[in-house]
């Protein structure tokens, strides 16, 4: 066997397609499964790894897609959405993002990660480079892999950063506010920079706002606002907002013949989001704003509870995130020598039983991504065995 920490493993006599042996498996995911084992095997495990909202799905879109299956409505639908959903996707990015919509330039997709990996496909041809903003969710680096082309991780988005990771290869930008790990948000002044970094180079721009709505300070800002929207693709989706991770409901929003086109790669993958999937979603989208709101506000208190305990039980700053659910925690100071953070993670969770995300696997090393999608109860458990496994390494 074949065996490369964090990739697949192949057997000799198995050749596989060169993009899919540089795949990853998700880092929240086999974390995430690690806890789970360690649960049924009878250990008290408390996890920070969730990337999902810990709500259940509002019964009034649970209602109206049983409603759905009920009536027959499970045949195919177009494969970009059923009009009546891309009529509420196109309402939405017209009220909520300020954004020129018409159902013929918005589509729906199977998850944002759907919507990523058609836009990807569409704007960018082999050995293209696209600059990523980081840390960043590590989907767009495989995406961009198994598209063909080339991810360029960057640290910042001042004007000097940007240009210097430009090159004659350079298509498109792609940023994610709030950001997946950090919970960090770009304001208006890094908008623009990013908006007029990308029209001086004829760029696209790939905005991923699917914390949209889970932002605790400041109105949340689309990127489309702030470049030449002919050339920015907005993605955002149901399951962060409206706790439907399962359902996979994600959209998109640009120039129609972009859209067109990212359609007509869905036509050829996965056809239609789930016919009933989308009259929830519908459901969803029409929700009084209300109901997210008070998912917001439980997030709000969360947050500021999860960074107070860090700073008193570890004694440590730690920022504060202004949106997502994730917290970033710096362990220079907890980490062995040569140890690194992958590692420090696998010790604590067997350890002490808590569970985190690597902050390497999101190009940033030395670092935990905290999630606190989970109780008030368990933030507390959670940061106190933290606590207690990094004073039990000092003695």
């Amino acid at each position: 066997m074949i065996a490369h920490a964090g990739m697949l493993v192949v057997s000799m006599t198995l050749k596989l397609a060169a993009r899919t042996r540089a795949l990853r498996p998700s880092p929240t995911l086999a974390m995430g499964a690690k806890a789970r084992k360690m649960r049924e095997a009878g250990r008290s495990v408390v996890s920070f790894a969730a990337g999902e909202p810990d709500f259940g799905t509002p019964p009034e879109v649970c209602d109206e897609a049983i409603r759905a299956l009920r009536a027959g409505e499970t045949k195919y639908t177009p494969s970009s959405g059923t009009a009546q959903l891309r009529k509420a996707i196109a309402e939405k990015f017209i009220r909520e993002n300020g954004l020129d919509a018409t159902p013929e330039d918005v589509m729906a997709t199977c998850g944002a990660k759907q919507a990523l990996y058609n836009a990807f496909n569409v704007l960018l041809d082999p050995g293209e480079e696209a600059i990523v903003l980081a840390p960043c969710w590590p989907t767009y680096l495989d995406q961009l892999v198994v598209s063909g082309a080339v991810p360029v991780p960057v640290r910042g988005c001042d004007a000097e950063t940007l240009e210097g990771a430009v090159s004659p290869r350079t298509r498109a930008i792609v940023v994610n506010s709030p950001c997946n790990p950090t919970g960090g948000t770009l304001d208006a002044e890094s908008l623009a920079e990013i908006g007029r970094f990308a029209d001086r180079h004829g760029l696209w721009v790939v905005s991923d706002e699917i914390y949209e709505r889970l932002q605790y300070e400041g109105e949340h800002l689309s990127t489309a606002k702030f470049c030449e929207p002919q050339r920015c693709i907005t993605i955002s989706g149901c399951s962060k907002t409206y706790a439907m991770t399962g359902w996979r409901i994600g959209f998109a929003h640009g120039p129609t013949e972009v859209v067109r086109a990212m359609g007509c790669l869905q036509d050829q993958v996965t056809s239609n989001p789930t016919t009933f999937a989308q009259a929830g979603a519908i459901a969803a989208l029409q929700l009084p704003n209300q109901k997210v709101e008070e998912m917001r506000e439980t997030f709000r208190r969360r947050r500021d509870l999860i960074v107070s305990e860090l700073q008193v039980r570890l004694g440590i700053a730690v920022p504060s995130p202004k949106g997502a659910f994730y917290v970033m925690l710096g362990l220079a100071q907890f980490l062995r020598p040569e140890e690194t953070d992958v590692e420090f993670a696998d010790a604590l969770l067997e350890a002490v039983g808590v569970a985190t995300v690597p902050g390497s696997f999101f190009l940033a090393e030395d670092s935990l991504r905290l999630s606190y999608a989970t109780s008030e109860e368990d933030i507390i458990d959670g940061v106190g065995r933290l606590a207690e496994f990094v004073q039990g390494r000092r003695q």
